[in-house]
C-alpha cells in the first residue's frame, strides 16, 4: 500500500482554501470553544504547514485533530468543496503511525475484525453487565453508576441479529436483497433489525442476510487505524462478490455504515493508490443503499403505509450527517414516516448530534456532551414523543443527551416506526 503522504497533497488544499469563513457557524467543535484552531480553515492551514514540514505532529496537534467531529458540515457549505473531512481522516493515520492506539481500541478494533470472538464477547457482555450497569425503566437503556459521569448506553442483546434468522428468508417475492446490518444493530439495536425483516416479509420479498458480513470499517477509519480499514473492506468485498449479482441490492438500515460502504471505501483505495480495489468496491457500491431510500424508491411502501391508519404520535427527525450530507438521504425517511405520524421538525434537524467517533466517545466525552446539549433542547422544544433517526451512533448520542438533560423521549429507527405502521 502506497503512503498518504505520497498520493495526498494537504498543501494543494490549504492554497485553495478562500478564507471565506462559511465553514465557521456549522463546525460543530467550532460552536463549542470558539478557537480558530479547531475550525475547519484552521485545520486546513495547519495540514498545509505539516506537510510543507513547518508543523511537526506532537501531542498537541494530535488534540487538534482528534477534536474534529467527521460532521462534515463545513465540506457541505465549501465554495470550493474542499475536503476537509478526508484530509483529517489521512492525518489521523499519520498520528496512529506516530503515537500508537490506545489498547482499548485496538481491543475493540481486534473484536471488529474477528467476528466470532465478537460474539462470544457480546454474550458474555449480556450476561454480566447487571453486575455494572443499571437498566433504564424504559428498557431502551442502561448507565455506569460507577462512572462519575453516569451514561446511557444501549442494554445488549442476548442473541445477535446475525445468528437470530437463516441466511435466506423466503417471502415469495420477485425481489431479494441482502441485509447489512452494523454493529451496534447486531448486538444492541437488534430491534432495527427485526422491523427490517417484518417490512420486507410485509412487501413479500426476498431477505439474503449474508453470514460472513464484517464491520464496514467506520470507526477504525475515522480513529486512524487504516490497517484495519484495509482488511475489513478487502475482506467484505471479495465476501460480497461472491453473491452481489444473486441480489437486487444491500440495502442497511445505519447512516454511517451505508456512507462508509458507498463513500468511503472507493476514496480510501483511491487515496492509497490501489484503483483496482476501488474498482471493485464500486461494483458493490452501486448496490447498496440506505434502507429507508432503496425501500421508497423501489418499492410500493408509501403506498401502503398511505393506506393505513394515522397513529396518533408526534415524532420529530433528526437528519444523521451521514445520511443527509453524504448520502443526500432525507426526503425519504420522512415522506415514507408522514404517512402515518406527525412530524414536528426541529429548529435544526441536521445539526450534528455530537457523536464524533471513538475517540469522542471515550476521550473527549465533555465534547460530546457539550454538542448534545444543544440538540437534547431542540428536540425538547417540539414536543415530541419520539425522535427518530437511520443511525444507531447517532441513536446511542442522542439517547444518552436526551438522559443527561432530564429530557423524556424515545429513540426509535425510522424503519421501526414503519414496521409498526405496517401491522
Amino acid at each position: 500500500m502506497s503512503s498518504p503522504r505520497e498520493l495526498f497533497n494537504y498543501q494543494s488544499i490549504s492554497n485553495d482554501c478562500i478564507k471565506c469563513g462559511k465553514c465557521k457557524p456549522v463546525c460543530t467543535i467550532f460552536n463549542i470553544n470558539q478557537d480558530e484552531t479547531t475550525s475547519p480553515r484552521g485545520f486546513i492551514d495547519l495540514l498545509g504547514e505539516y506537510q510543507n514540514g513547518n508543523l511537526k505532529l506532537d501531542k498537541s496537534t494530535k488534540d487538534i485533530f482528534e477534536s474534529c467531529f467527521l460532521c462534515t458540515n463545513c465540506v457541505d457549505v465549501c465554495p470550493n468543496s474542499l475536503p476537509t473531512d478526508t484530509v483529517i481522516e489521512e492525518v489521523r493515520a499519520d498520528l496512529a503511525d506516530k503515537y500508537g492506539i490506545s489498547w482499548y481500541k485496538r481491543l475493540f478494533f481486534y473484536l471488529l475484525r474477528h467476528r466470532k470472538v465478537m460474539d462470544i464477547a457480546a454474550k458474555f457482555g449480556y450476561v454480566f453487565q447487571s453486575c455494572g450497569l443499571k437498566k433504564d425503566i424504559n428498557k431502551s437503556s442502561q448507565s455506569f453508576p460507577l462512572f462519575k459521569n453516569s451514561r446511557a448506553l444501549p442494554f445488549a442483546s442476548s442473541k445477535s441479529f446475525l445468528n437470530s434468522y437463516p441466511e435466506l428468508i423466503d417471502n415469495g417475492g420477485n425481489q431479494k436483497v441482502a441485509i447489512f446490518i452494523g454493529c451496534m444493530s447486531n448486538y444492541a439495536y437488534t430491534s432495527t433489525g427485526d422491523a427490517l425483516i417484518g417490512i420486507l416479509d410485509k412487501l413479500n420479498i426476498d431477505s439474503f442476510i449474508p453470514k460472513k458480513q464484517l464491520c464496514c470499517g467506520a470507526p477504525a477509519y475515522f480513529t486512524g487505524d487504516f490497517a484495519t480499514v484495509e482488511d475489513l473492506s478487502k475482506k467484505n468485498i471479495i465476501y460480497f462478490e461472491q453473491w452481489i449479482d444473486d441480489i437486487e441490492a444491500i440495502i442497511i438500515p445505519e447512516a454511517t455504515c451505508s456512507a462508509m460502504i458507498t463513500h468511503d471505501w472507493i476514496k480510501f483505495f483511491t487515496n492509497r493508490g490501489e484503483l483496482d480495489w476501488a474498482k471493485r468496491a464500486k461494483i458493490i457500491v452501486d448496490k447498496t443503499h440506505l434502507a429507508t431510500d432503496w425501500l421508497y424508491k423501489n418499492t410500493d411502501l408509501n403506498d401502503r403505509l398511505s393506506k393505513k391508519d394515522t397513529l396518533q404520535t408526534t415524532i420529530t427527525y433528526h437528519d444523521p450527517c451521514h445520511a443527509k450530507k453524504v448520502q443526500g438521504v432525507y426526503k425519504e425517511p420522512r415522506e415514507l414516516l408522514s404517512n402515518n405520524y406527525k412530524i414536528e421538525e426541529m429548529s435544526n434537524s441536521d445539526r450534528c448530534c455530537g457523536f464524533g467517533g471513538v475517540t469522542i466517545q471515550s476521550q473527549k466525552y465533555h465534547l460530546a456532551l457539550a454538542a448534545g446539549l444543544p440538540k437534547a433542547k431542540m428536540i425538547e422544544q417540539t414536543k415530541a414523543n419520539i425522535v427518530s433517526a437511520e443511525c444507531s451512533a447517532c441513536r446511542l448520542q442522542i439517547t444518552n443527551s436526551l438522559k443527561v438533560n432530564d429530557v423524556d423521549v424515545v429513540f426509535k429507527n425510522p424503519i421501526e416506526l414503519i414496521y409498526e405502521a405496517l401491522c
